[in-house]
């Protein structure tokens, strides 16, 4: 194998500048060639888009240099090379398959592989696992490379960035908590984690926080006010409430639960629901804290502040844990595929990086046992998880 190509799908997380570099020592050590596509796929489908070409050779040099290479490669969080918005001629919007268009574009670039690093979100993570997934399916070598913030994919028990995301969210936690308790009032948190809560729960222990609600315990807002009540009358003031973004009422109707899922599929009718496609973005950031919040207030008279981290999540540079795994996972990935892998997922499993079925990591999420461990950590250490 002489030429491989790197892109990167979904969101920025710290760390994707190692796994980059990770890839590009791994492909000089073997003696071949490591390219970079800009922004997902755009690179190839619309190189007039990008006058200094859509490719991008990633040396070691580079690797080596002061410039951040993610940032040179780009991200696709949305773009499909399945489903193209174009304009036609009418003014008419249409979605186009260009996927062929694409595999020839490789051929004549004389890539004959391509690692895609791709996350876990419902949202745009799985969306992008399944752009890749299709791509395989139709006879492209790939091999894919999990990122997350809320390390949601299925049989992965470690994705890079979720480490830096834990220690960046604890970190902001942990000044919150200190100025609701000065202050006298009750945050309410909310942090990344659609379907999984692995972020809140895990940030929130190291916290101590009052309370945590994740997706996989559905929370009666009447139990966590009496909790809270409790707290207080013995003697602890509580002031901090971490909610995960998904984290829902015990009885919310399911149609509620399920009206984001239909209005993406309505944006997007031709998407592959079965693999993630369609899973075009409704912000709803900020929603969960907001219920709370108020839900809080009114049944308490609490003086209630919510909080969305978002974006500042994303924000803290690389821990040594996730620089470490991001070159191991790039260069695992260019030895699986100089060994023959294809169609895998990589996956921390210490001390080995294994390869799953692409299917297997798009079949469902990786979520919080409801009797792990951990739950029962927290509730022993007097957290409020819901129920």
């Amino acid at each position: 194998m002489k030429r491989i190509a790197i892109n990167i799908g979904s969101g920025f997380v710290p760390g994707l500048d190692a796994v980059v570099t990770g890839a590009a020592l791994a492909a000089q050590t073997a003696g071949c060639e490591l390219v970079g596509i800009r922004d997902g796929y755009d690179g190839l489908l619309v190189p007039e888009h990008y006058p200094d070409g859509g490719l991008v050779t990633l040396s070691p040099a580079l690797a080596d240099g002061p410039g951040r290479l993610a940032s040179v490669l780009g991200t696709a969080a949305r773009n499909d090379p399945f489903h193209v918005r174009t304009v036609s001629e009418d003014g008419a919007v249409e979605e186009v398959d260009r996927s062929d268009a694409l595999l020839k574009a490789l051929d004549q670039a004389g890539i004959e592989a391509v690692i895609s690093v791709v996350g876990g979100s419902a949202i745009t993570g799985l969306h992008a696992l399944s752009v890749a997934f299709k791509l395989h399916r139709k006879g492209l070598r790939t091999v894919c490379v999990p990122k997350s913030v809320e390390n949601d994919i299925a049989s992965v028990p470690l994705a890079f960035g979720y480490n830096s995301v834990l220690s960046c969210v604890g970190e902001h936690l942990a000044r919150i908590r200190a100025g609701a308790l000065d202050a006298g009032h009750i945050a309410v948190v909310e942090v990344p984690g659609q379907h999984a809560g692995w972020l809140a729960l895990q940030a929130g222990m190291a916290a101590l926080a009052d309370g945590v609600l994740i997706p996989e315990l559905p929370y009666d807002i009447a139990r966590l006010a009496a909790a809270l009540d409790a707290r207080e009358q013995a003697g602890r003031h509580p002031a901090l409430v971490v909610v995960a973004e998904g984290a829902r009422l015990r009885d919310a109707a399911p149609a509620a639960v399920g009206t984001v899922d239909a209005m993406r599929a309505s944006l997007a009718p031709n998407a592959d629901p079965a693999y993630g496609g369609g899973a075009h973005v409704i912000d709803r950031s900020g929603a969960t804290a907001q219920a709370v919040a108020a839900a809080l207030g009114r049944l308490g008279g609490r003086d209630t502040l919510p909080i969305v981290l978002g974006l500042l999540a994303r924000t803290g540079m690389a821990t040594q844990v996730d620089r470490q795994l991001g070159l191991a996972y790039g260069a695992a990935a260019v030895r699986t595929l100089l060994s023959g892998g294809d169609g895998v997922m990589l996956a921390f499993d210490p001390p080995e990086v294994r390869g799953i079925p692409m299917r297997e990591a798009l079949s469902r999420v990786r979520a919080v046992p409801a009797r792990s461990e951990l739950v029962q950590v927290a509730r022993a250490l007097g957290i409020f998880l819901g129920d």
